[in-house]
């Protein structure tokens, strides 16, 4: 019998043409969908029970070829097989030949293979992960194994003369097969990553609580589950305060991994080591949501910085600071400072402003500008604190006399001077 097939050569292999089902069978990517049903057993029922017995004394020399052709195809398996690694795979190819041969003859019940044996193949792309591998290196075994195991199929059927149909069928089933437990180790490694990633984002959850505990927890168990966080404690943190939003936030997939987030619940906020890197992008990743970052803090302070940008963002929100997607708590120190504790900061203004008490509404504002000026200036001129309000240098004439009547001998001291520049800046903020 005569093959004639344009491709590279398997010895043995059957043809593309002429009706005969070809053996080159595309694997699913890790991606894909498994195949339906169990194609390669209804195959393998449709070829005579004698078969299989006579074909089982070629079970061992048939393994150690699939593991040596492997071991040769695939640089990540070629280790002595002892050990754990060693028992699954030689395990992996062993049932796979038996299993096929006890598929040989007998009708296919099921739709999938045995769910003992599908356990062998799903436990073999948990493996992969689990070695942080990517399923290639399995997919070339697999392709490998199946070329080799149908080598043998072809010498053993001209030894003892088996049809071309009964080949074919055996080729078809041989590659059938192949996908079908690729397939079972893609849904053993998939479950394997999917698991593995839910832990990690358990874990770098309970990592982010612990660095804005307040108070902070001891150093050592931020360490601990950094660690089993999978996530490198840098020295400093900024931590950015984003305003809540109702229902479920979705987590903008543009973030660096390393970034660690809270996008729902009541206090929104990322936590980055690197903010350079991190947060150069950070006002288009959340449209239609202000973002604070906070200042750039030791990590153990990662609450502090969290309590500031916070507090920032409610003084955006209130429109005493500019209304912008995202703000520097860096850029408004000097205003987060007076602001820090407005009882206190009130009761400054009450007393250094008190003789502003009998004043009018109207004749407040406009002393209480002219002062201010004033103290910015350092005591400038008339024409120099004119050109500033926009008003003729007689007014602040006029004015800076009212106010060394209200104020006297306070508006020479440099203290109260201070006080008075403090509490004008702190009452405009207060009421903007």
């Amino acid at each position: 019998m005569t093959y004639v097939d344009s491709g590279p050569k398997i010895a043995g292999t059957p043809p593309a043409a002429g009706g005969a089902p070809s053996p080159r069978r595309p694997l699913p990517s890790a991606d894909g969908a498994a195949p339906a049903g169990n194609e390669a057993a209804r195959l393998w029922a449709a070829l005579p029970r004698e078969l299989a017995i006579r074909f089982k004394p070629r079970v061992n020399p048939l393994a150690r070829a699939i593991l040596r052709e492997v071991q040769r195809a695939v640089p990540e398996y070629r280790r002595p097989l002892e050990g754990g690694f060693g028992r699954v795979i030689t395990q992996g190819v062993r049932q796979s030949i038996l299993q096929c041969l006890e598929s040989v003859g007998k009708p296919a019940h099921a739709a999938a293979p045995a769910e003992a044996w599908a356990a062998v193949f799903r436990n073999l792309g948990k493996i992969e992960f689990q070695e942080g591998r990517s399923l290639d290196c399995l997919q070339t075994a697999y392709r490998v194994g199946g070329q080799v195991a149908w080598q043998h199929i072809s010498d053993f059927a001209r030894a003892t003369g088996i049809s071309a149909d009964a080949l074919c069928i055996g080729a078809e089933a041989t590659f059938a097969y192949v996908n079908e437990i690729s397939a079972l180790s893609i849904e053993g490694y998939t479950a394997a990553r999917d698991r593995a990633a839910g832990t990690r984002v358990r874990r770098r959850q309970r990592l982010l609580e612990l660095l804005l505990s307040d108070p902070p927890p001891a150093p050592g168990a931020v360490a601990a589950q950094a660690v089993a966080a999978e996530w490198v404690l840098p020295a400093e943190v900024a931590v950015v305060a984003l305003e809540t939003r109702p229902g479920r936030a979705q987590d903008p997939g543009d973030l660096h991994p390393d970034v660690l987030t809270v996008l729902d619940g009541d206090r929104p906020c990322l936590v980055t080591g690197a903010p350079q890197r991190d947060l150069r992008d950070l006002g288009s990743l959340f449209p239609g949501r202000r973002a604070v970052v906070g200042p750039t803090v030791p990590t153990a302070d990662a609450a502090r910085s969290l309590q500031w940008a916070q507090r920032t963002l409610r003084l955006v929100q209130r429109g005493v600071l500019p209304d912008a997607q995202l703000t520097l708590c860096a850029d408004h120190l000097s205003t987060l400072w007076l602001l820090a504790d407005q009882f206190l900061i009130r009761e400054l203004c009450a007393q250094s402003l008190e003789p502003f008490a009998g004043l009018t509404p109207k004749q407040r504002a406009r002393l209480g500008e002219t002062l201010l000026v004033w103290l910015q200036t350092r005591g400038g001129s008339a024409p120099e604190i004119g050109k500033r309000l926009k008003v003729h240098p007689q007014t602040v004439r006029y004015r800076m006399r009212q106010l060394v009547e209200l104020f006297g001998d306070r508006l020479e001291n440099p203290d109260d001077r201070l006080d008075l520049e403090i509490a004008l800046r702190a009452e405009a903020l207060l009421d903007s």
